[in-house]
């Protein structure tokens, strides 16, 4: 990735973290606290001038109540699977689903879907999910 991609890609991070604490109705000084970094930390997260680790983003998505996994691949940690299907893609993108409604819905949906849709690829597919070898 382009050195000008990146830079872009983590300031769209800081922006969407900012807009979740900003939905949150929580202070700067209170996600830093409950995230457990400090303030100006996460301030220059928030405006794309750190590039944080995959551990920080998950206390950050903690602190806000949203799936990790969002944060990851806004961050470009983890690529969104296109091959899931836009439905299952949507759900794990949905910020406003805690981890436990994202997993509940994605649960159902799997369990609906036809059989012709191929093997289950869900984040947590058990071993009777998957196809037989």
């Amino acid at each position: 990735m382009p050195a000008r991609d990146q830079q872009e890609s983590w300031r769209d991070l800081g922006t969407f973290i900012r807009e979740q604490r900003d939905l949150s109705r929580l202070s700067l000084r209170r996600l830093s606290d409950l995230a457990g970094i400090s303030n100006p930390y996460l301030s220059q997260i928030e405006r794309g001038l750190r590039k944080p680790s995959a551990e920080i983003l998950q206390q950050i998505a903690r602190a806000l109540r949203i799936s990790a996994e969002t944060l990851y691949e806004r961050a470009g940690l983890l690529e969104v699977k296109t091959d899931r299907g836009d439905t299952v893609a949507a759900i794990l993108r949905d910020p406003d689903l805690t981890d436990d409604a994202r997993q509940t819905i994605l649960k159902v949906y799997l369990s609906l879907r036809s059989p012709r849709a191929g093997p289950r690829t869900g984040p947590r597919a058990g071993p009777e999910e998957l196809p037989a070898p």
